[in-house]
């Protein structure tokens, strides 16, 4: 019973830190925006956006990625077993990589913060597809359990990027259209 609670949490604490990261970046988007913005509009927005990025980071964000490190641990210690199979070694590689993307997110974060905006928007937005798939890749992992579906879910993925990144090409015309 006990490890339905707990894997129950570590869900929860996925979800909300997959929130505060699919957010964070659409606050970076919105920050680097403010940067470009008139002086009088640019007093405004930043320090709104800064305070909400601040919120959302340390209040959501961090705690979700810390307590889904915990909760993950825990869920795996009910089943170590799983750590035998390839499809969890891959899993557990991509929870990495989504680890090394939030670290470098707080880059990014304190950069904004200090009033540093080095990315556009539309390499922003570009940066935020790349949570997109992680969250793909994991979930396709654990619920197929299957190295052969990883095989046909990195294929999917690329297809996913590629269909992203179209995506984002086509707002950024439709954007350029709307402002001349």
């Amino acid at each position: 019973m006990a490890f339905e609670y707990i894997k129950a949490l570590h869900i929860i604490f996925i979800v909300t830190w997959f929130a505060g990261l699919f957010y964070i970046v659409r606050l970076f988007i919105y920050q680097a925006e403010a940067w470009e913005k008139p002086e009088e509009e640019r007093k405004i927005l930043v320090p709104q956006l800064n305070l909400m990025a601040n919120r959302l980071w340390y209040i959501i964000t961090w705690p979700s990625a810390i307590l889904t490190l915990i909760f993950g641990f825990w869920v795996l210690s009910y089943r170590w077993g799983y750590m035998q199979l390839g499809f969890m070694h891959a899993k557990l590689a991509f929870v990495f990589l989504l680890y090394l993307y939030h670290f470098y997110c707080q880059k990014i974060y304190n950069d904004l913060q200090n009033g540093k905006s080095k990315w556009t928007s539309t390499q922003l937005r570009i940066w935020n597809e790349v949570a997109t798939v992680l969250l793909f890749a994991i979930v396709f992992l654990i619920v197929l359990k299957s190295l052969i579906s990883v095989v046909w879910g990195i294929v999917g993925l690329f297809a996913l990027s590629i269909i992203m990144m179209l995506g984002i090409k086509f707002y950024k015309k439709v954007r350029e259209n709307k402002k001349s």
